[in-house]
């Protein structure tokens, strides 16, 4: 669909890209990662044909269609977010093809079940687009993409502006999308979702791996073990032929063979061992660990917050203990980075307490990084007046931390204003060093970074031995910090006492339904994050049924309750094995040569989801009231 053949590109004397090629088919689904400045954005801008190439050719399939989804959303005025998400989708109100007639018809409904699942609700989709953020509108414009369905989807960094729930409902979806994807991310748990080749643009060639982003790391791995051999193999030959040269060279009987030596080291072709630019660049540093605090770190007492009209919390009871590591998930707008700015006391709360412990010290990572910087000051000048009698920090001290930040030579004296959200991330995490507190609070703390300095992160927090309280949408960050998981909806916190992947096995709608049979669930409200310990009897305990719910279900009754709940299980069944037709439909090369075949799957196995989760909904709701009438 896509070919780029021996495509070069420099700007002044830097040579980006030396005659680059790549075929992409109508299956491929690529990520596209390398260091920062390493031209992915660039490769980007050739392929739209919004820069052109100093050599090569870039060629599109006949009838080939492509959308692309920038880092950054251009302008809008007064169009709604829905008209933004149906803007992509090619209409035809004058043909008579019934398929046509069909997609037309059904357009808007998929734009708004598109929208609702990217985060918005029902009042948001017909409000102006220039009353949201720039975030929101991203994901109109995603939304638009996802109406369109074009053959390729070109995405620079489209987790960047997505909340976690948001994020997985997105990467559900695209598992499914009948075309091909290049994807530039950061995000590793992402990539490995979705891709199946890696396209690493490093030494100005675009190196092709096959699998996702593991498998990419282990090639990768593989081929520089592989190259080193052959390098080490190559020395030890040509050590051998020039040993031979240096002894036998100056005599007359062998000169020819010395010289026939010679030659055959000349026509070697050197094995160069290529050191990748992200190893040459690569942010290292640790946390200074800061003062012990006392066991009860931080809490809050009958907190209410408001925005004016709008309450996000009322009665809200917290707590956290020293050491440790919460991660805060959500709907975005249930609350969580408010919570985060509460317990930084970066917001001012209406009613309530906010108890900080003995010695403790709260530092909060704004997702906004320009809120952590002097904006118009130098980098050098950022870090310069952080320094204090108590810490000394002096000009030196500051230039080597910038240095392991990446800030070298000339970096330092560029204006915080004019640096990149990557640049901005890592100068906000520099100054975080100089003074580290034992509480820290950070929203969003990966974004911007790309996948290196985002280990590097997870390396340094690991041994950070103060409380960590963040909010992320990056799945590979949360698993390696092992944190556990509060969840923020409709004012109200919900402990799980156990990691992200234990969260998600509670909430799933299959465990959900053998916890609500057992008479109790573990995900429970909780006033304080300690008492997630307190495992799930005491949870059943609360569920047993009151004296005043009512007389005992007769017998016939409980028989006829329970083969009504037999039969939502049995429809859940059949939708499930629907689903799984579908899916393999979709997985068949075969389905991709019938025009228009993919994108009817899809609405179909689309539809098929949201049976699924409106039946097992039933069944949840039918399990429940079974389980309450059994506890009679």
């Amino acid at each position: 669909m896509l070919t780029l053949a021996d495509v070069s590109k420099s700007y002044g004397t830097r040579e980006l890209f030396a005659q680059v090629s790549l075929f992409v088919a109508r299956s491929d689904r690529f990520g596209l990662v390398g260091a920062n400045g390493a031209g992915k954005t660039t490769l980007f801008n050739l392929i739209l044909g919004e820069e052109q190439p100093d050599s090569g050719v870039i060629e599109w399939e006949r009838g080939a269609d492509f959308g692309f989804l920038p880092q950054e959303s251009a302008p809008v005025g007064e169009e709604t977010i829905l008209s933004i998400a149906t803007g992509g989708a090619k209409l035809d109100l004058e043909g008579d093809d019934d398929e046509d007639y069909d997609i037309d018809w059904t357009l808007e409904p998929r734009a708004r079940k598109i929208l609702a699942g990217l985060g918005f609700k029902d009042a948001d989709m017909t409000l102006p687009a220039r009353s949201f953020s720039g975030g929101w509108i991203m994901r109109a414009h995603m939304a638009r993409l996802l109406v369109a369905e074009p053959a390729l989807l070109l995405l620079d960094e489209p987790t960047n502006h997505l909340d976690l729930e948001a994020l997985l409902w997105f990467q559900d979806y695209l598992t499914r999308y009948p075309g091909g994807l290049v994807i530039i991310s950061h995000d590793r748990a992402f990539l490995n979702a979705l891709c199946t080749g890696i396209l690493e643009l490093r030494g100005q060639r675009l190196h092709r791996y096959h699998g996702n982003y593991d498998d990419y790391l282990e090639e990768k791995e593989a081929r520089k073990e592989q190259q080193s051999a052959l390098f080490k193999n190559q020395q030890r030959e040509i050590a051998h032929l020039q040993k031979f040269v240096d002894r036998f060279g100056a005599k007359a009987s062998l000169a020819s063979r010395a010289k026939s030596r010679e030659k055959q080291i000349a026509r070697l072709k050197e094995v160069a061992i290529e050191e990748p630019d992200d190893e040459l660049r690569r942010i290292n540093f640790r946390f200074p660990q800061p003062p012990r605090s006392g066991l009860k770190v931080i809490e809050l007492k009958a907190v209410e917050q408001a925005y004016g009209e709008h309450v996000v919390y009322r009665d809200l009871n917290f707590a956290a203990e020293r050491g440790q590591k919460l991660v805060l998930v959500g709907p975005n707008g249930a609350g969580k980075s408010t919570l985060l700015k509460i317990l930084g006391g970066v917001i001012p709360i209406r009613s309530g307490t906010r108890e900080l412990g003995a010695n403790v010290t709260a530092g909060y990572f704004t997702q906004n990084r320009g809120e952590n910087l002097n904006l118009g000051a130098t980098v050098l000048d950022n870090m310069l007046e952080l320094r204090t009698a108590a810490n000394g920090l002096t000009e030196q001290q500051s230039r080597a931390l910038l240095g392991a930040f990446l800030f070298r030579k000339d970096d330092v004296f560029k204006k915080a204003g004019v640096l990149s959200g990557g640049e901005k991330s890592r100068l906000a995490l520099a100054r975080l060093l100089v003074d580290p507190p034992n509480l820290l609070l950070m929203d969003e703390p990966t974004t911007h970074l790309d996948i290196a300095s985002i280990d590097a992160l997870i390396r340094a927090l690991r041994d950070f031995t103060g409380t960590f309280i963040f909010i992320s949408h990056d799945v590979h960050f949360i698993r390696q910090l092992d944190a556990h998981v509060l969840h923020v909806h409709s004012g109200r916190l919900t402990a799980y006492a156990g990691n992200y992947d234990y969260y998600l096995e509670k909430s799933r709608a299959s465990d959900a339904r053998a916890a609500l049979t057992a008479g109790f669930t573990d995900g429970r409200p909780v006033q304080n994050a300690a008492q997630a310990a307190a495992g799930p009897a005491a949870f059943a305990a609360q569920q047993t049924r009151s004296p005043a719910a009512g007389p005992a279900p007769t017998p016939n009754a409980l028989r006829k309750k329970r083969d009504a709940l037999g039969a939502l299980e049995k429809r859940v069944s059949e939708l499930e094995a629907s689903q799984a037709e579908l899916t393999a439909a979709l997985e068949d090369p075969a389905t991709y040569q019938q025009p228009g075949k993919a994108q009817h799957l899809n609405r179909e196995l689309s539809a098929i989801v949201d049976q699924i989760t409106a039946a097992t909904a039933e069944w949840e709701a039918a399990a429940r009231e079974l389980a309450q009438w059994e506890n009679a």
